[in-house]
C-alpha cells in the first residue's frame, strides 16, 4: 500500500498490543489513516504501539475496552467517533484468543462460554456498534480476523475454538449480505499456524517446528504477512471483494 492510500480514513482495530492486531494497527498508521485500537491488559504492548506510531507522526488512540461487554464496546465505538470525526471506515476485528487443549468430554462450560464469548461474541457486538455509522456513510469495510481452525474444526482437543472461528466465517457471510445495500462490504482473512505471542503461549517449540513443516512453505507465518491480505479487504482496492474469506495459511489447507 502506498503511503497515503488510507488518507482520510478512520480506522478501528480489535486487540492491537501484539501479533497481527498490532501489525494492522502500525501499517494503516502508515499508511495515512487515523486509528483507534483496542487492548484488554498487555498496557505496555499498547504503550509501545502508540509510541511506534508517534515515530510515524501519525493519528491513534489506543483504548482499553473488554469488547465482550457490550456496554464497553458502545463506548469504545462511541469515544473513536467523537476523536476522529463522526465517522469510521474500516473495523478489523482481530482480537481472539487461544486455548490449552481439552477434549469436549472434559471442556467445562466456563471454558466453552470463554471461547464464544471472545472470538465470535466479541465480533458480533463490535459489528452491532460500528455499522450505524457505516450505515449513514453510505460505506465502510469490515474485516474480520477467522482462522483455518474455522474451516477444519481446529486440531484435537480444540474444538471450542474452531467452532468460535467457523461462526465467525457465517457471521461474515451473513453480514455481507445484509449490509451489501449500505454499500458496505463485509470479508474475513483465515490464518494458520502464525508466529504471535499468543501462538507462543500455547504451543512448544516442537510443536511450532511441526506445524511448520505441515505447511507447503515449511515454516509458520509472520504477523507482518497478514498485513497485506487484511488491508486489501479493508481498501478500495478490494471494492469489488464481499462475503469472501481469503486463507492465508502457507499451504496448510487449499480450498
Amino acid at each position: 500500500m502506498s503511503q497515503s492510500h488510507f488518507e482520510g480514513k478512520v480506522a478501528l482495530v480489535t486487540g492491537a498490543s501484539s501479533g497481527i492486531g498490532r501489525a494492522v494497527a502500525v501499517a494503516l498508521v502508515r499508511d495515512g489513516a487515523s486509528v483507534a485500537a483496542t487492548y484488554l491488559r498487555n498496557k505496555e504492548g499498547a504503550d509501545s504501539v502508540v509510541a511506534e506510531a508517534e515515530l510515524l507522526a501519525g493519528e491513534i488512540e489506543m483504548i482499553q475496552t473488554d469488547i465482550t461487554k457490550g456496554d464497553q464496546v458502545r463506548d469504545m465505538v462511541t469515544r473513536t467517533l467523537k476523536r476522529f470525526g463522526n465517522r469510521l471506515d474500516i473495523l478489523v476485528n482481530n482480537a481472539g484468543q487461544w486455548m490449552d487443549k481439552v477434549s469436549i468430554a472434559d471442556c467445562s462450560e466456563e471454558m466453552w462460554d470463554q471461547m464464544m464469548e471472545i472470538n465470535l461474541k466479541s465480533v458480533f457486538l463490535c459489528c452491532k456498534h460500528a455499522i450505524p455509522t457505516m450505515q449513514d456513510q453510505k460505506s465502510g469495510s469490515i474485516v474480520n480476523v477467522t482462522s483455518v481452525a474455522g474451516h477444519t474444526g481446529g486440531g484435537g482437543g480444540t474444538v471450542p475454538y474452531g467452532t468460535a472461528k467457523g461462526g465467525v466465517n457465517v457471521l461474515t457471510r451473513g453480514l455481507a449480505k445484509e449490509l451489501a445495500p449500505f454499500g458496505i462490504r463485509v470479508n474475513a482473512v483465515a490464518p494458520g499456524v502464525i508466529d504471535t505471542p499468543m501462538q507462543h503461549k500455547h504451543s512448544t517449540p516442537e510443536q511450532l517446528v511441526s506445524f511448520g513443516d505441515a505447511a507447503l512453505l515449511k515454516r509458520i507465518g509472520t504477523a507482518d504477512e497478514m498485513v497485506g491480505p487484511i488491508l486489501l479487504l479493508a481498501s478500495d482496492q478490494g471494492s469489488f471483494i464481499t462475503g469472501e474469506i481469503i486463507d492465508a495459511n502457507g499451504g496448510i489447507l487449499m480450498r
